[in-house]
Order: structure tokens, then sequence, then C-alpha cells
């Protein structure tokens, strides 16, 4: 950091209120804002965590229309799912507020007005589709049609969730309206445009010559559209919902989400501090940081800042915009659509106490420079190999070696060894490296540090063997356990804007009281001070339980499989003669055993009416157990021509069903026949 700040303000991207908040958003968003926001406390330096929901936008109409109640029931729903859900994992948002709120719409309205009145928009007509049916414009979301990209049939008229094209709605092949399915027609409407143009020369000199310290992918999207060349981007839209465009001839438009929702950064801070806002966003002695995904560079780096240059009136742009890949969940890219998720709710249910486990393992995986992978496989391990047996194994034997050996109460240093010189000396190092990574963003790295005190003390005591020194050297223990004790206070401060549920526990145990960054790596755990009684701060995570997570996963993929399914095409046509050839008939399964050495074959004997069984083998050994079908009556080709498989003649082919979900069914008759009946 080049210069140094009076204070930090924080903010993060606003999640849509049509649906609650899943790992992806918490991997790229909030967990890395809560980390900064947290170790900025504890170096004692002013800064405000802003958040908030974003309660506009046409997906909330779409779910608000598909459940028959308002958008307004919508946004308070999730709203209040939201707000608690983060609660519970401890983001600790200074202020967590709401874009449907009356300060917001009054600071919207006004931030509209200004540019409006001092020329900053340019009014334009263009041609829109239209819905005749429903009697209305159709912005993005209404529209859905073929991508001209991927051809994927689903496209939104803003995005391609397939392909992850940007898209407009006029782009689409086929477009259809969301709201009736009919087709729309194009009609000319008039709209104001913030002329993004105007300010690319400024906005090019702010980024690409003032911050060539941002992240890469950040720096490097801001240079491609730079590149590329600026456009005008409308900021008002043809729709119910929303904040109404605040000037006369405006009727039935209101302020276009992109325009509307970053201001909610500064409505909150109003809410927060009604007669101090100012000097969190005019001050230059404010630092302002936007925590984002890479889905909203564009919007916080080029779009808001040229808002915020167009406004004038001193706002300062941010210093940082820290803003990470996308996190995969099993391999598959996270999809609120197809419920492909670990929602935040869910998991402070079905993991209760273990806020701090997700908060770890997130930060651990991190998409900070590369979208990575979730994985509950991954999430066990961490947890018991890493929590569990070295933070948490570290801790537990400290506390419990000065219970057994002092009572519980903290022996006083004695003389220092190299070993415990070396110790502290490595842990200044850690602290230096933790800082800096901190400081510049790096959470990932900053948590390995972290961790390493605990390691490092882990190898200290296995090293010093107080166990085995007690009974000669009970002085020499004495120091040992002194050290081990700083050691533990170090980790409930440099863990704490990582896993904040852990570090208060260790600080009761310690009875630190109030935790600051001076205390890393120093004593500030007096010799006579009372431990608390043992405790173990993590559990090991059960197959069972990770097991069930998996499995409910499968079951979504499935749901999302025959929710989707399309039949293949029809082959090309027969004739009644052709048709006629073949034989189906009706037969009893006498015996079926697996063949060996195939994973895939099952060898059946059937009962096809002739008194001679006949033998078939066929290919669906992933989907029965042998002896369920035995007994059973199945369906088979009875004149096709026998074939040699796995050296067994094979007499016929047993007809069965594909399942959208990739299951196979047995084509079977409804009720019992005679074996051999033909199928007509």
């Amino acid at each position: 950091m080049s210069k140094e700040y009076k204070r930090t303000l924080i903010t993060t991207a606003l999640p849509y209120t049509n649906g609650p908040v899943h790992i992806g958003h918490l991997a790229g968003v909030y967990v890395p804002a809560d980390i900064y926001a947290r170790y900025l406390r504890l170096a004692g330096r002013p800064v405000t965590l802003v958040g908030g929901s974003d309660e506009h936008g046409v997906p909330i109409t779409l779910k608000a229309r598909a459940e028959g109640v308002t958008p307004q029931d919508i946004v308070d729903r999730y709203h209040a799912l939201i707000k608690e859900s983060f609660e519970g994992l401890g983001i600790s948002f200074d202020v967590y507020s709401r874009t449907t709120s009356d300060i917001h719409a009054d600071t919207a309205s006004e931030f509209f007005r200004r540019l409006y009145e001092n020329g900053q928009f340019i009014e334009k007509e263009s041609m829109q589709l239209y819905d005749p049916e429903a009697g209305q414009f159709l912005a993005d979301r209404y529209v859905t049609g073929e991508c001209p990209h991927c051809h994927n049939p689903k496209a939104y008229g803003d995005q391609c969730e397939a392909c992850g094209t940007s898209l407009n709605a006029t782009d689409l092949i086929d477009p259809h309206s969301a709201i009736t399915g009919s087709v729309p027609e194009l009609r000319p409407t008039r709209h104001w445009y913030l002329p993004l143009d105007r300010w690319e020369p400024n906005l090019r000199q702010w980024i690409l010559e003032g911050h060539k310290e941002w992240k890469s992918n950040v720096y490097g999207q801001c240079k491609s559209w730079l590149d590329m060349g600026l456009q005008p981007r409308a900021v008002s839209r043809d729709l119910s919902w929303g904040v109404p465009v605040p000037v006369e001839g405006a009727e039935g438009k209101v302020l276009y989400v992109w325009f509307d929702a970053p201001i909610g950064y500064i409505s909150n801070t109003k809410e927060l501090y009604p007669d101090s806002w100012e000097t969190w966003w005019k001050d230059p002695e404010t630092r302002i940081i936007n925590f984002i995904g890479k889905d909203n560079i564009v919007f916080h780096c080029i779009v808001f800042p040229a808002m915020l240059m167009a406004y004038g009136d001193n706002f300062q742009l941010p210093d940082n915009v820290p803003a990470n890949e996308f996190l995969n969940l099993e391999g598959d890219k996270i999809s609120t659509s197809r419920n492909w998720a670990v929602w935040l709710h869910e998991y402070l249910a079905d993991f209760p106490g273990k806020q701090d486990v997700l908060r770890y393992v997130l930060t651990a995986n991190a998409p900070e420079t590369k979208d990575n992978d979730f994985t509950w496989r991954d999430f066990q391990a961490r947890n018991n190999n890493e929590l569990v047996a070295i933070l948490g194994n570290f801790i537990n034997r400290v506390v419990v070696l000065t219970h057994k050996y002092f009572d519980g109460v903290v022996p006083a240093e004695g003389t220092l060894e190299p070993i415990d010189e070396a110790l502290f000396a490595e842990m200044a190092e850690l602290k230096n490296s933790l800082t800096e990574n901190l400081e510049t963003f790096h959470f990932r790295e900053a948590l390995k540090d972290a961790m390493a005190f605990a390691r490092a003390g882990n190898k200290y005591l296995q090293e010093t063997e107080p166990w085995k020194v007690w009974k000669e050297n009970p002085a020499r223990v004495a120091t040992v356990l002194n050290v081990c004790v700083q050691v533990c206070a170090s980790l409930a401060v440099v863990m704490e804007p990582f896993m904040p549920f852990m570090s208060e526990k260790l600080s009761a145990i310690l009875a630190l009281g109030k935790l600051d960054w001076n205390m890393v790596g120093a004593r500030p755990v007096a010799a006579g001070t009372l431990l608390g009684k043992p405790e173990f701060l993590f559990e090991k995570i059960d197959d069972a339980t990770i097991q069930a997570q998996v499995d409910r996963l499968v079951n979504t993929k499935r749901e999302n499989e025959i929710r989707n399914f399309k039949p293949a095409p029809v082959q090309s046509e027969i004739s009644i003669d052709d048709f006629g050839k073949v034989d189906l008939r009706v037969g009893t399964v006498l015996t079926c055993e697996r063949v060996k050495k195939a994973d895939k074959l099952l060898k059946f004997s059937i009962d096809d009416g002739t008194g001679t069984p006949r033998t078939i083998v066929s290919g669906i050994a992933k989907h029965y157990e042998p002896e369920a079908l035995v007994g059973k009556q199945v369906i088979f080709v009875a004149n096709l021509a026998p074939a040699k498989i796995r050296g067994i003649e094979s007499q016929g082919m047993i007809l069965s069903a594909l399942n959208a979900d990739g299951s196979l069914v047995v084509a079977a008759p409804s009720a019992d026949v005679s074996a051999g009946a033909q199928v007509k």
C-alpha cells in the first residue's frame, strides 16, 4: 500500500434477493471481505464493512410471477434469509441493508437527477422487444431463445448460462416472451444512457496508469473493455419494479438495476452514518475497497466509477477491486437454476457449530487466480487432517499439559534456550508474511501463514517433549509450556479473521480479553493466568455425514437430467413389412448370473415356451442385481441372429428403456402372460 489512509470503506457485491446465497458467493466475495475487515479491526485501523441486498431486477419479478406473489414478497423473504445466513457464518457487516429502503430510493433518485440536470445523460430511441399479449416491453430476462453462439435453446436475453456469453435480447434466435410464450415484436422506446465513452480517457488514466498493482484478472478485463472502446449504456428500463425514473415523461420506467444497485453502497453507508457518511465517500483520506466476483468487474471498475466521475462532488474512486474467479462444485459450474450449489442456510442447518470449517475450506481453496473446485471429500479431509489433527490437536495438548502439570495456571517463563528463541523468531517472520499477504489480498497464502503457527507449535512440542522432562526438570517444562501458551495466543489472533468462532473460544480459554494484532509473536498471556478447561475446538467429520451431502448432489443431478430430458431423434422410417420381420416374445427369467470378468454383462436363462431354455447375454449388469430378475418376465427379440459374447452364444436381445437420468428399465408386460407369447 503506497499511501497510509485514515480509514477504509469495504463494500461487498449486493446479492440478488431471488434466492439464497451459496458457497460460490461466499468464496468469491463475502468471506474474503470479512477476513480483510476483521484484520483491519485487529490492527486498530478504522474500517466499515458495508453490505446489502439487491432487490430490483427482472429475475425477482420472474420468480414472483412464477409463485403468484408480489416482488416485495420475494425480496422480503430472501433478504431476511440472506441476512440471517451471513450472521450465522460470522460475516461482520457494520450495516446490511436493502435497495427497497426509503433512504436508497431517495439516494438513487437524487443521483439520477443530478446527472440529468447536469447534462450527463443522452436520451435516444431504440428498438426493443415488445410482448403484445402482455402489453409491455421485455427486459433482458423476460426474453428466452436460442443462443447464437452455442445454440443453447434456453438462453436469456442478457446471457447464455450454457456458454457464459453476454447477449442482448435482440441477439437471440427465435426469441419468445417469458411472460406469455408469444413471439415478441420490435417497437421503438426512449431511454436515458450514460455515455461511458465520454469518460474513457479518465478511466484509462485512472486504471491503466494508476492501478497497475490490481490483480491481473481485474486489470486485464478492464484493459480489454477500454481497448474495445466504451459505448453509451442505458440507465433506465421499461419495467414496473424498481426505483422510478425521477423526471417528467418517464412514466412506466425505472432505473436499470446496474445503475441502481451500486448506489446501494452509498445509501447503506448513509443509513449507518446519517451525519458523517460523506467522510467515508468523499474524504481523500478514506480508502475504498470493492470486493466482487469476476462477473462484476466491468460494473465496479468502469461503470460505477464513471457514474461517480459524472456526479463529481469529490466522490472517491475505489483504491482496489480484488475480484475472485469462480468456484465450481464437484467438477461442475455452480448454477442456481439447476440447484447445483451448497446453500449457506442449508449448510448451517446440516453442520451446526461448524461455521469455521466452511470459512477455512473456502479460504484454503479460494479461486483467487483461477476457477477452483469445492468437493465434499476435500472439505472432510481439510477438517480432519488440518483443523483437527494440526490446529486443534496443538491447542488441546498445550491446555491439557498445563492443567496436568500446573493445575491450569500458566507457569512463569524461565531461561530461554535456542529452540525457544528460534520459535519466537519464526513467529515474527510468519507475522510479517501473514501481514503482507493480508494487505495485498492474498488470503489463501495468508491462511497458510496462520496455520504455520500451529505447525511450528506442534514441531516445538514434539522436540521439547515436556512429558519426558517433567520428572528431571520441571522448571524447563514451565518454560516450554509458557512458550506454547504464547503460541496459542498468537493463534487466537491470527485465526480470528479466518475462523472467528474458534478464536473466540480460544481467547476465553486463555483469558486474553480484547484481541490485538500486536499480540502476535509476543507474550500476551501473563504468568499466573488460570486457563479454562480443555475442550476440543474441532471434531472429525465421518464418512456417513459426507456421503449424505454427496447423495444430495447426485439426486439433484438426476432431477435435472429428468427435467431437461429430450428424446433422441426418431430413426429413419421403416415399412410395416420391415417391422413385421421382428419377432418380439415374452419370456420368464429362470436364472440370471454375472458374466465373469465382464462388469456390464448378465447371462440369462429364459423360459420362452419351447421347453428348451434360451440363453441371452445382456449388458445391464450396472443397473440390476442378477437375483432381482429371477422369476420376472421380460420382452426379447426372438429371431435375432445368434452372436458369441465372451464365449457365450446369445440367442436374442432383451428390450429395455434408457431413462432421462441414465437409469435403465427392462421392458416387461404389465401383467403375467404365457411364456413365448408374441408381442403385437
